[in-house]
């Protein structure tokens, strides 16, 4: 299997976000699922989605996320979704962050969510390769 680091921000993870239930949920520009059949539910509570936002406010880093590259050149998530989702709902206005929503923010302050990097590992495999992997990062 090859895993490649990768680098984008928040604003290309966000773009044309959208949340169909039980259909999935995308991001990425279309490009990312986010929750392939075999993640779970999100399941993040208030604290620990407001942990992330923290995170990203505060510029500290955020742990890694791992996404498989699909055949036609897409991606979905491996490892992140809860991060991911929590990201995306924030910036899309689903739940505030210390009383304040992301359409709420200074514009300096949503700039510099936007631009936050966001560490990303992308792997191309099998699919038992890919799966092993899967294993082996969430132990």
């Amino acid at each position: 299997m090859e895993v490649t680091l990768h680098e984008i921000t928040v604003r290309d993870l966000v773009e044309n976000y959208e949340d169909h239930n039980e259909e999935g949920i995308t991001g990425y520009d279309n490009r990312l699922d986010i929750r392939p059949p075999f993640q779970r539910e999100f399941i993040y509570t208030g604290k620990q989605r407001a942990m992330v936002i923290d995170t990203l406010t505060k510029g500290f880093p955020l742990n890694v996320m791992y996404w498989s590259v699909k055949e036609d050149g897409n991606y979905e998530i491996i490892d992140g979704q809860q991060r991911t989702v929590s990201i995306c709902q924030y910036v899309h206005g689903i739940f505030s962050y210390k009383d304040r929503y992301f359409h709420n923010l200074r514009e300096e302050e949503k700039d510099q969510i936007l631009k936050y990097p966001l560490t990303v590992y992308l792997c191309e495999g099998t699919d038992s390769e890919k799966l092993d992997w899967f294993e082996t990062i969430n132990i």
